[in-house]
This record gives C-alpha cells, structure tokens and sequence, in this order.
C-alpha cells in the first residue's frame, strides 16, 4: 500500500477561505476516488495561508475492475425473422466495444456483459489536476499574468508524490514536483519532499505546521500559558473568541504567542470599544481578572518564531494605541452633542435611493411596533418606552464613534442614550433592535427591544420588496434573509402570536407603501425562513412541508409549533394510525366540499353517531389558540371512531341527501385536521 500526497501552494489565501477550501479540497477528492473506484485507508487534509493539502494512505495499486450488465433492444428488435442480428442489435454490440457472440438473451431484452480492468494508481491520480485542482470552487477568485483561469489566488507550485513517485500534471503552466515552500520568513524557499509519508515533519522542519488543528492547538495552548503566568483570565470558548481563535490560525504558518499592554486610562472608554479595537481591528484577545473586568493588557500572535519580538510587541502596541486615542476623542467630543443633534443629521441619512432616507425607515417601524404592541397587549409603561425607543434608535449612526467602528452600531446607542439621560428600557431597545446580529446569534431579552428589532426588521423586508429588491438564488445584498431569520426566531422566542397578513395589508395601505410586486410574497419568505429553520434542526422534510400546509393565519409562532408537534409525535406508536386516519378523511372530503351542517337525524348507524359526538365539541379556533399540541391530541382521539366509520359506512350512499350529510361530517373533520397543515403530505414509515 502507498501514501500520496496533493500540495497546492498558493499565494496567501484571505484566512475566511482556507478551511471552507480545506473542505472542499477533502469532499473533491473523495468523489474524485469514487469515480475512479480507487480505495484508499485515510484522508487527511491540511492547511495553511500558503497552501492546501491533501494526503492519501493505504492507496490501493489499481481501481477495482468493474462488472456491469447493460440492457440491449428488446428481442424482436434484436433478431429478424431468420434469427440474425438486426442493425439495432449490432449497434448496441458496436457502441458496448463488443461482439455479438457475447449478446445474452433474458428476460426478453439482448444484454451484454461489461468488464472493464482495474487501473493503476499512479494513471488514475495523474487526473487530480484536472478533476479535483483546476475544478475548485472559491467566493472569491483572482486572474495572474495572461492566463483566464481563475482561482482564489495564484498557484505558485504543486507536489504530487506517490510514495517517492512523482505524479506528474499540469494546472496552466505549473508543473508537479517533489519541493515545496517552507515559512516565507524562517526557511529557504525550496524544500526536498523525499516521500510523500513526510511531508508533515518536512515542513514542520521548515517552520510550518500544516496541520490547522494542531496548530490551532498550539496556539490555544501557548495563549493560555501567558494568561496563567500573569494572573490574567482568558476566555476561548466564546463565539467570538472562537471565531478570532480561527482566523488568527488561518494566517499564520509558525505561531509565536506574546503579551502587550496599555494605558490604564483608555480604561474609562467602554469595554465594548477596546474590545473592538483589539479583537475586530488588530486580531488581539483581550483579558480580564477574575470578576470579569477588563484589564490593560492583550495576547496576540505572530506568524514567526520569538526573534525580535519586543520590537513586534512594541509595534502592535503602537498601533493599538492610536486606535485607542481615536476612541477616547470621539467618545468624549460625542458626548457635546445631544440626541436631537444627531437626529436632525438622521434625516438626511439615505437608507436606500429607491426606498428613502433611515427616518422615513425609522417612522414607519414605529408606527408599525405600535400597531404589533396593541395586538399583543403591551402595557402603557411599554408602549411609552417603544414609543420612545423608535424616535431615536438610530441616533448613534451619526455619533463620531460609530463612524469610526460601524461594528459597535447599537452598542454605542445605548451607552450615548443612558448618559443623555434615556431610561434603561429605550437604552437597551436601542442596542437590542439589531438581535440577532448572526443566524445563530442571541435574540433580543427586553419585550420592547424585540419587538422594535422585529419591526424594524419587518418593515426593511416590506419596503425592499415593495421596490422589487428580492434576493434570488444565494445573492442577498441586503441581508433579508438573515433579517426574516431573526424575525421568525424572536416571535417564537418571545411566543408573540401575529397574524402577519392583516398587519402587513394594514401597514402598506396607512403607510402609502406603493409596491413594485404582491405582497404575499412577503410572507411566502417568512414562511420559508420557517422552513429553513425546521430544517436545520433536524426536522423531516416530509413533516416541515406539511405543516407550512393549509396556512390561512399567517401566524409564525403558531406554524412553527405545528411543525414541531408533528415532529415530536411522529415516533409515537400510534402516529402512522392517527395519519392515516385523518388523511383518509381528507382525501373524501376533498371530492366535496360543503359548509353544510350535519343532520343527526339523518345518521343510520352508532359510528355516525359516535364520531359526530367526538367531533362536537372540538372548536378549531379555541384549540389553536390552546396551541398546535392540543389540537393534536384531539384529533388523535378521532383515530378510532373514524376507523369504525368507515367500517361500518359507505359515504357514497344511494339517498342524496345521506350522502350530503355524511360529506358534510367529513367535512367538519378536515377543517380541524387542516389547523395542523395539510397531513398529506406527511409520508407513513
């Protein structure tokens, strides 16, 4: 068995692309390998800024040979009447490379026999280039010197070594070889790979650790050991920590850990901004002490060994620091100004050309969280703050601070609102409107700030659509998907029940909203964020498409417990038998549809009694307002006596007016079954 490897050394990759590029490099190659029914023991990839990496043990010496069976003409076109080989038949034979001694005749169609011979490795593995290099796919592509060919940035060499072999391809005029590129810094730049089986200790002898995991390891652990040495308390496990713990990785090959500090006195401006200036501009950690207070001091690492590193501790010091004295200036001279101030400057702010200024914006989403709070109840001290919090919520985009870091829009709203003397409520709307800030990110706490971030929210939707700005296939410029994400998710947090139909119709007609397409597409997104979101928690397809079925109240909250509750009791023993009994009903009922009242006095059997007197107390509108659970389990109780319904009833009966009534009863049962969606599409395992 023998070890290959696949270096594609590039110039410096932007660090969000390696380890997506690592992954796709892993996922190609497999397919690349089964297509070629070439086996091998382990994958292992690996990364670095300069390179991706592919290595393959255990390859087997050839493909597997392969026998197919492959169907011919049926036999009367195959033969004529003398039995000889029709031209349908011989070009069957001719396009199979076969003759047609070789035909078989079974179950009445002519078919040959296949073999095709295994492969050696070293022929197949010649394709890599072509099939899996050349055929990458990036977010983001780069053209060099005259070549058309693009890709995520320049390829400066490539290693191809069957064991000691060297698999020879091109990708445009770069030529496999045995040498690749150590550290750009600390080592020569051509390095001997003498087999394949060491290329991980031959550029960790060349100061690079290819392996990301193990270098991000590394670099965890040496961050770690400075923070305990010195007292200092440094969080890792955070999204964010864990997010900048990525980045910091995939931009250096050879991690070198140091510490640098500050003046106490930048201290006094808000953790959030020195926290920005380190994490977000300068790709620092921050630390803290033990209560969680933010001290003068930050961790960092460098792409090189510890040579000279005072002077790069200096530097990135310096460099931190004249962010900071940015920060400290604009948080005081921000403070000159009042929250009128900056509002007057709001009104002249564009949200966008087509749509109008961030005010305009600003004054439809307060009057659009007015019209959700008197739907929802809120009390007087909560309309008042909302109120308050939807005049100004936007006052900080023009504060000195956010232009300088646009990252802490929302954060600075608050700290700015609470020192112009806002209560805490409209202070923390103001920083809570932007929740959630990622797909997976916290939604806002506060009753009033969610309720402005989804307004707020809801109406960028409304108006963008209005002006025919609708994202299609992966292009979302404007981020309404991730918009309608945290809308859906702060509904069902929160458990706001709101039809949105009405309230959108209510909206753009007060509002004078002129829309370029119908509306109702407005909702056909959310509800496809709904769908999305069932999805990606591991709900079955066939029980998310029936419960976004039969929506007559565009109710988010409610349509998401649906889902679930079907979900949770689709492991149930008796769920196949509750679905198939009321999609049995459903499928009768279909055929005619009737408003009709049931007449008792027309039923002939006990189970039409029976199931008229399980039905008759059961409201649609009073359970779905008890929630998707106990409508469920009403209608579960259904299961039985419509068994024996059917049992003992023909609803096609020969008296019309019989036939009528019992369509009307099946009827009654289908507008309860559709409160659940449309069952039918639920497949029975």
């Amino acid at each position: 068995m023998s070890t290959f490897l696949l270096e594609i050394g590039l110039e410096e990759i932007p660090a969000h692309l390696v380890t997506s590029s690592e992954i796709q490099l892993i996922e190609r190659t497999k397919k690349f390998l089964s297509e070629h029914r070439l086996t091998v023991g382990d994958i292992k990839p690996y990364s670095t800024p300069r390179r991706l990496a592919v290595v393959l043990t255990d390859v087997a010496e050839t493909s597997e040979s392969l026998s197919e069976e492959k169907r011919g003409p049926s036999v009367d076109r195959a033969q004529d009447e003398n039995g000889n080989w029709t031209k349908a038949a011989l070009g069957f034979a001719r396009g199979q490379g076969a003759n047609p001694e070789a035909f078989e005749i079974k179950d009445g169609y002519v078919w040959l026999t296949k073999h095709t011979a295994g492969v050696a490795a070293n022929e197949i593995l010649a394709k890599i280039g072509d099939e899996v290099v050349a055929q990458m796919k990036f977010s983001t592509y780069m053209k060099w010197a005259n070549h058309s060919f693009l890709y995520v940035r320049p390829i400066r060499w490539l290693v191809a070594l069957l064991d000691n072999e060297i698999i020879s391809f091109n990708v445009l005029d770069i030529a496999t070889d045995r040498f690749t590129r150590g550290h750009r810094f600390l080592s020569s730049e051509h390095i001997e790979i003498t087999s394949a089986d060491n290329y991980v200790t031959t550029l960790q002898s060349a100061n690079v650790v290819v392996d990301a995991t193990v270098r991000k390891n590394e670099i965890r652990s040496q961050l770690n050991t400075i923070a305990e040495a010195n007292g200092w308390v440094l969080q890792l496990d955070t999204d964010a920590a864990q997010d900048l713990l990525e980045e910091v990785n995939n931009i250096v090959e050879w991690p070198t850990a140091f510490a640098g500090s500050f003046d106490e006195k930048y201290l006094e401006i808000p953790d959030e901004v020195l926290i920005t200036s380190m994490r977000e501009h300068q790709r620092f950690f921050f630390v803290t002490n033990e209560k969680g207070q933010l001290l003068p001091h930050f961790l960092s690492i460098r792409n090189g060994n510890r040579e000279h590193l005072d002077n790069v501790i200096a530097g990135n010091e310096k460099v931190l620091v004249a962010r900071l004295e940015d920060a400290e200036f604009f948080y005081h001279e921000d403070q000159t100004k009042s929250i009128s101030d900056y509002m007057t400057k709001v009104k002249k702010l564009v949200f966008h050309e087509k749509i109008g200024t961030v005010y305009e914006h600003m004054q439809r989403t307060g009057a659009l969280a007015s019209a959700m709070a008197t739907a929802l109840k809120f009390d007087a001290t909560q309309q008042s703050d909302l109120t308050r919090a939807s005049e100004i919520y936007k006052f900080d985009l023009m504060t000195g601070m956010v232009g300088e870091f646009d990252e802490l829009q929302g954060i600075m709203g608050e700290h700015y609102a609470k020192l112009f003397g806002e209560n805490d409520a409209v202070a923390t709307a103001i920083r809570e409107h932007y929740m959630p800030t990622s797909a997976n990110g916290d939604v806002a706490q506060s009753e009033v700030g969610a309720l402005l971030a989804v307004a707020d929210k809801l109406d960028s939707i409304v108006t963008f659509f209005a002006a025919g700005l609708i994202p299609s296939g992966s292009n979302d410029p404007y981020g309404l998907r991730r918009a309608a994400t945290g809308i859906v998710r702060t509904l069902v947090d929160k458990n706001w029940h709101i039809d949105l139909q009405p309230l959108l119709a209510d909206f753009v007609q007060q509002q004078g909203v002129v829309a370029e397409t119908d509306l109702t597409t407005v909702v056909d997104f959310m509800l496809d964020r709904v769908r999305k979101l069932s999805l990606d928690a591991g709900i079955r397809q066939d029980i998310v498409t029936a419960g976004l079925g039969n929506v007559e109240r565009a109710d988010i909250v409610y349509i998401s417990q649906r889902i679930e509750v079907l979900s949770q009791h689709s492991s149930d023993a008796g769920f196949r038998d509750v679905i198939e009994a009321l999609t049995r009903v459903d499928r009768l009922a279909v055929k005619q549809v009737t408003n009709a009242t049931v007449d008792p006095a027309k039923f002939e059997n006990k189970s039409e009694k029976d199931l008229y007197q399980a039905t008759l107390t059961l409201d649609l509108n009073t359970l779905m307002h008890d929630g998707a659970e106990n409508l469920y389990v009403a209608l579960a109780k259904l299961q039985q006596p419509i068994a024996a319904y059917f049992d003992e009833t023909m609803v096609n009966a020969e008296d019309e007016s019989v036939k009528d009534n019992r369509y009307a009863q099946l009827n009654v049962i289908q507008r309860l079954t559709n409160g659940l969606g449309d069952l039918t599409q639920i497949v029975i395992k």
